[in-house]
C-alpha cells in the first residue's frame, strides 16, 4: 500500500502543477479578451485568431482543470445522502464510484477521443476561418485531460483505501486554493 500512496502523491502533485497552470490561464483569458475587444471595437481591427485564442484557453481551463478540482474536493457530488454518512461509508461510496463509474467513463472518454485526435493531427487541422489557428492542438489536449481526470480518480481511490486500512488520515473533502 505504501507503493499505492507513492503513486497517488506523485499523480497529486502533477495535476497540482497543471492545476495552477490552468489557474494562472484565467488571467491570460481575460488579457487575451481585452485585447481582442480594444482590437475590435477600439481600432475595427477583427482577428478570428485571438478569439479562437480565447476559446482555446477557456477550453484548456476547464479541461486541465477538471483533475485539479477533483483532487481538491471541488467537484459537485449529490450530497444530500453522502454527507450523512460516516467518513468509512463515505470511503467506500467513493472507491464504487469511483471504480464503476467514474474511472469507466473517463477511460472511455479518453479512448473515444484518440480516433479524432488522430484524424486531426493526420491532416494538420486547422480552421476554416481566415487568420484561425490550428486545431488538432485542442483537440490533443482532450485525451490528455481525460488521462489526468483518469489518473486522479485512482489516486483518490488509492486515499481511500489506504484511509479505510488506517495508513492514511479520512480525505479533505473540499480544499481551498492556497
Amino acid at each position: 500500500m505504501g507503493m499505492l500512496l507513492a503513486v497517488a502523491r506523485v499523480i497529486d502533485s502533477v495535476n497540482e502543477r497543471i492545476g495552477r497552470i490552468a489557474c494562472w490561464l484565467t488571467l491570460l483569458v481575460v488579457l487575451v479578451a481585452t485585447a481582442n475587444a480594444l482590437l475590435r471595437y477600439g481600432f475595427r481591427i477583427g482577428t478570428n485568431g485571438l478569439l479562437e485564442l480565447q476559446w482555446y484557453l477557456f477550453a484548456l481551463i476547464f479541461l486541465f482543470g477538471a483533475a485539479f478540482t477533483l483532487a481538491r474536493g471541488g467537484h459537485v457530488r449529490v450530497d444530500v445522502l453522502y454527507s450523512r454518512q460516516s467518513p468509512r461509508r463515505q470511503a467506500w461510496i467513493d472507491i464504487l464510484g469511483g471504480l464503476f463509474f467514474f474511472l469507466p467513463t473517463t477511460i472511455a472518454l479518453t479512448v473515444l477521443s484518440l480516433p479524432m485526435v488522430a484524424s486531426s493531427i493526420a491532416v494538420w487541422e486547422t480552421s476554416p476561418d481566415v487568420g484561425g489557428l490550428a486545431r488538432w492542438p485542442i483537440k490533443l489536449a482532450i485525451p490528455l485531460a481525460f488521462g489526468l481526470l483518469t489518473l486522479q480518480g485512482v489516486s483518490e481511490i488509492i486515499k481511500r483505501a489506504a484511509f479505510l486500512r488506517g495508513l492514511a488520515p479520512a480525505p479533505v473533502q473540499r480544499r481551498q486554493l492556497q
